[in-house]
């Protein structure tokens, strides 16, 4: 009789458990397949990438309930850096938050060829950020509007954040480059844009062009995934120079060469991704913070903020069954 009951209270013990697990997957929303020190460790990193990124936008970090992390912004505005939601490409393009903006690492120097079709670094964009930083509305924008001469023709760029200041400087730095390699003057010019207010073809976003911090160089028929097959679109990037990637990228221009949804005449600033390209790359780190230039005081102290702000953060783990 014992070792029925025993029988029955371990089956009902079995029973719940398993319930109890299906539950939980149910209302599970985000999954995290990495350590508590990993997520800590790129919390903190990307947290100094976005202060690095924007400094006078970004002004404190604020946590609630010891796991929830929001950026505090210059207008008081609160931006969440993870919602703890797990989802589909298409989501996080539409509702991003900032950890999904920084998930995808941009990789820095050559390409072998392209990227899969679902890796995008850069692509995901939190819109109250740059509207906090370019301008709100159009209006605003086209306040911080200001002219970039390219050879006889202006263009307008975002002046705010350093935009317009580093795009003139990777342009100079290019036209130096044309004296010695006249053959990169093709893929400058002329050029194809810069501000546009636009929504993204076929979606409710608002292009970076309309913020005023991209530019399309030259135009080829092979540039963008929806024009072309990626055979065709592969050989144009692979003949793409180098150089010119190089000086964009240094001047904190990502290229949308490097998606998988290729856009090989696109290069848009975000400092931002940049900087987390630069300095955390894939390979592990004792320090989260040891392959930065800690003798810069604008360093040191958000180091120190970070690591002020973050003491008693509490990583919520949930795990996909």
């Amino acid at each position: 009789m014992k070792q029925f009951i025993l029988k029955i209270f371990t089956l009902i013990l079995l029973v719940t458990t398993i319930l109890g697990l299906f539950n939980m997957r149910k209302i599970t929303e985000k999954t995290y397949v990495t350590l508590d020190v990993d997520y800590l460790t790129i919390l903190k990193q990307d947290l100094f990438s976005l202060m690095m990124a924007y400094p006078h936008d970004i002004v404190d970090i604020e946590i609630e309930n010891k796991h929830t992390v929001y950026l505090i912004l210059k207008s008081g505005e609160k931006l969440l850096y993870d919602d703890l939601k797990n989802k589909t490409e298409t989501e996080k393009l539409q509702n991003p938050d900032l950890q999904d903006m920084m998930s995808e690492l941009y990789l820095l120097g050559p390409v072998n060829g392209l990227m899969p079709e679902n890796y995008n670094p850069g692509r995901i964009r939190v819109y109250p950020l740059l509207k906090e930083v370019y301008g709100a509305n159009q209006v605003e924008i086209e306040k911080n509007l200001t002219g970039i001469r390219v050879n006889s023709s202006y263009h307008r760029f975002n002046s705010n954040n350093s935009a317009s200041l580093h795009l003139n400087q990777a342009l100079d730095e290019l036209t130096h480059l044309l004296k010695d390699a006249p053959h990169l003057w093709s893929y400058l010019h002329p050029i194809g844009g810069t501000y546009n207010f636009r929504y993204i073809s076929n979606t409710n976003r608002l292009s970076p062009h309309s913020f005023g911090i991209s530019i399309d160089l030259a135009i080829h028929k092979d540039d963008y995934w929806q024009w072309t097959s990626r055979k065709a679109g592969e050989k144009r990037l692979m003949s793409y120079p180098q150089e010119i990637v190089d000086v964009m990228e240094k001047h904190y221009f990502i290229w949308g060469g490097k998606w998988g949804l290729f856009d090989t005449l696109h290069f848009e600033y975000r400092p931002e991704i940049i900087i987390k390209g630069k300095y955390f790359n894939s390979q592990p780190q004792t320090l989260w913070y040891e392959k930065l230039p800690v003798k810069e005081e604008k360093v040191t102290n958000i180091i120190l903020l970070i690591e002020e702000r973050l003491k008693g953060f509490i990583v919520l783990f949930s795990f996909h069954l």
